[in-house]
């Protein structure tokens, strides 16, 4: 019996992160999978843009990784695939595990951006990040030549 009926798939925005999608699509559906999609909203330290304090605006944020999360969601449910979204906030690699522990996920899906060297240093890795301290397995995919070289395709075409 397979076991890996609840998968969490962390998505930032970005289309390499996407790619993860593909691949799930190929198998959630024939073994009856749910696909639990997570974005995160990295908190917003106040700053100041020609002399004005400005402040983060999480409910726009929230708006719009609901308007980015919502057709996913609806692309992946049209092909058959059960599939639930949510939006948390705070950091990305402890809401994650958070949220894999909360929603009962057996697996986390993720793509890297592979960052190497001194970018790795200064920002770290999410990724890096899940994959040490993750409950349950994980499905990591990195792919930057193969996004580099397609079209840039619609939040829709992502997962087809």
């Amino acid at each position: 019996m397979y076991s890996h009926k609840r998968v969490l798939v962390a998505l930032d925005g970005s289309t390499a992160c996407e790619a993860v999608l593909r691949f799930l699509l190929e198998i959630a559906g024939p073994l009856d999978m749910t696909v639990l999609l997570l974005h995160v909203l990295e908190p917003m330290p106040a700053h100041v843009i020609d002399g004005m304090v400005v402040v983060d605006d999480v409910e726009a944020r929230r708006r719009e990784a609901e308007e980015y999360l919502a057709p996913i969601s609806a692309a992946l449910r049209s092909q058959g695939v059960d599939t639930a979204w949510g939006i948390r906030r705070g950091r990305p690699a402890e809401e994650i595990l958070a949220s894999a522990r909360e929603s009962g996920a057996n697996l986390i899906a993720m793509a890297t951006h592979g960052r190497t060297g001194l970018g790795r240093v200064l920002f770290g890795s999410v990724a890096e990040a899940v994959l040490r301290h993750a409950p349950v397995p994980v499905f990591m995919i990195r792919e930057p030549h193969l996004i580099a070289a397609a079209p840039a395709a619609s939040r829709k075409e992502a997962v087809r």
